[in-house]
């Protein structure tokens, strides 16, 4: 049986992710920051799917946290065999009004958080020489967005850690890929107002914004055998945008 991590498991598109990880077989341990309910409810839903499933708190940012976590995962199910690096913050503002805390706080969860799990990962998955790696980064790493100079870079960042990753350990069977939604359908978007998403909507070739499955299914597909020698790739989840 396969263990999947999902960091930011707990709502949104982590959620779905570890939901339909629980579906494909994979027992499944869902980090979460704060909201302990909604984790137990996650876990809730996994197990559901017939696999063991648990939630683990955790400060991504922080080393002792993440290695607490992994030490936790490992006692209850495992190694972990494919990580999902999802979890991310936003602290939205034009850069000149941006304060350094609300910079540094965004690298800090969705970039260093992404390299804390993924250097923690890699060393079980170097033994038995195998393992799948999945960055969730944005559509915004690649085109930048007004208003997010923070989240940008951080998910660009997360694009050069995945490139860079999967060159170090593909010869040791581990495959790093990285998956760029669009405008997803979560709480995160929901607070948008009406001009904005329509102004999104326009953008977008298939005139629907996505769903935290359309992002799922793609997830799925890069941890499973079927992606054994797809590593490197950034792909997008846009409906063309």
């Amino acid at each position: 049986m396969s263990i999947a991590l999902v960091t930011g498991g707990s709502r949104g598109i982590g959620r779905v992710i570890a939901q339909t990880l629980a579906q494909k077989g994979y027992d499944v341990a869902v980090c979460y920051a704060g909201n302990e309910a909604a984790a137990k409810e996650c876990v809730s839903e996994c197990e559901k799917a017939g696999v063991r499933s648990i939630c683990v708190k955790a400060d991504v940012s922080r080393q002792e946290d993440v290695e607490a976590m992994f030490a936790t995962v490992k006692e209850q199910l495992g190694n972990v065999d494919v990580l999902v690096n999802n979890a991310g913050i936003t602290r939205d503002n034009l850069m000149i009004r941006m304060s350094v805390e609300d910079y540094e706080a965004v690298l800090d969860t969705n970039l260093k958080g992404a390299f804390l799990c993924t250097k923690a990962a890699i060393k079980d998955m170097m033994k038995s020489r195998k393992g799948k790696i999945i960055n969730i980064t944005s559509i915004v790493g690649i085109t930048g967005n007004a208003g997010q100079t923070n989240y940008s870079a951080s998910k660009a960042g997360l694009i050069g850690l995945t490139k860079s990753v999967a060159r170090e350990y593909g010869g040791k069977g581990i495959c790093v890929n990285a998956v760029a939604p669009g405008f997803i359908e979560t709480e995160m978007t929901g607070v948008l107002p009406e001009a904005v998403k329509n102004d999104y909507l326009s953008r977008i070739p298939l005139k629907r914004f996505g769903k935290p499955g359309d992002v799922a299914n793609v997830v799925a597909f890069l941890a499973s055998d079927d992606a054994d020698y797809v590593t490197g790739q950034v792909i997008e989840v846009t409906g063309g945008m």
